[in-house]
C-alpha cells in the first residue's frame, strides 16, 4: 500500500497535502498525489506515466488533468511535498529531544528520523530523493527551495555540535554535512528489508555518523613543532 507524506494509507489526508479534507475533490486530489508519489518512487521521473498513476489512484487518466495542469505540475507537487514533509518530520523529532540531549544526540536523532521517513514512512520522501537530479529546470525551483531549508536544519545541527566541541576540529563542516546527507539518501537506492531491519540500519548509521564526526584523541591533528623541536631536527 502506498503512503502519503506522513505515512498514512493512500487516499487519506496528510498534514501538507490536504487540510479541511471534507470534499470529494480534495480527497481525490490527495489520492492522485499519493499515487504519483508511489509511481515516481518506483519508476523515476522518466518512467512515470499518468496511466500508471491513474491505475494506482483507481480513476481514469484524463481525470488527473482536472486537478493538475500537466504531468510536470503533478511531479513538482510530489517533489515539493517529499522534501517539505521530510523537513517537518526531522525537525519535529529534533524538537522533541529532551532538554539534556547533547548537540551530537540531536544529530543522531535527525539521522534516525531521516532514515525512517525515507525508507518506511513516506513514498514522497523516496520519490524526492531518487529524482532530485532528474527534474527539468522548469519545475526545480520550488523543491530546491524547500531542500535549501532542510539543508539549513542540518547545517544548524552540525554547527551547534562544532561549537560545543562535539565534532572533530579537523573536519570541514560543509563536507561533513554533505557526506552525512549523501549517505542517508543513498540508502533509498540499495536498502531492502531482506538486507536487514530498519532498526539494524538505524543502529549502524548512527554509530557510523557518531564515529566519523566525534572527536577521537588518536585522530586529532598533530600540533606543529615548537621552535626548539625544529632546531633539534
Amino acid at each position: 500500500m502506498t503512503k502519503n507524506a506522513i505515512g498514512t494509507p493512500m487516499g487519506s489526508e496528510g498534514v501538507i497535502v490536504g487540510h479541511d479534507s471534507d470534499t470529494k475533490a480534495k480527497k481525490t486530489r490527495a489520492r492522485i498525489l499519493d499515487a504519483a508519489a508511489h509511481v515516481l518512487s518506483k519508476k523515476g521521473y522518466a518512467g512515470m506515466r499518468l496511466t500508471d498513476v491513474a491505475e494506482v489512484a483507481d480513476l481514469q487518466a484524463p481525470a488527473i488533468y482536472y486537478y493538475f495542469a500537466s504531468r510536470e505540475t503533478l511531479i513538482e507537487e510530489v517533489m515539493w511535498v517529499g522534501v517539505a514533509a521530510m523537513r517537518q518530520h526531522v525537525g519535529d523529532a529534533v524538537a522533541a529531544a529532551t532538554a539534556d540531549a547533547s548537540a551530537m544526540d540531536r544529530i543522531l536523532i535527525a539521522v534516525e528520523a531521516h532514515l525512517r521517513h525515507e525508507l518506511d514512512i513516506s513514498d514522497y520522501a523516496t520519490a524526492s530523493i531518487r529524482n532530485a537530479g532528474q527534474l527539468p529546470e522548469g519545475i526545480r525551483e520550488r523543491p530546491e527551495a524547500e531542500a535549501t531549508l532542510y539543508g539549513d536544519l542540518w547545517r544548524t545541527l552540525i554547527k551547534d555540535a562544532a561549537r560545543s566541541d562535539q565534532i572533530r576540529a579537523d573536519l570541514d563542516l560543509h563536507i561533513a554535512h554533505m557526506l552525512v546527507i549523501g549517505a542517508l539518501n543513498w540508502a533509498a537506492e540499495w536498502w531492502k528489508p531482506e538486507r536487514g531491519s530498519i532498526d539494524k540500519l538505524v543502529t549502524m548509521a548512527t554509530s557510523f555518523v557518531e564515529a566519523g564526526l566525534a572527536p577521537h584523541p588518536t585522530l586529532q591533528p598533530t600540533p606543529p613543532p615548537t621552535t626548539r623541536q625544529r632546531r633539534k631536527r
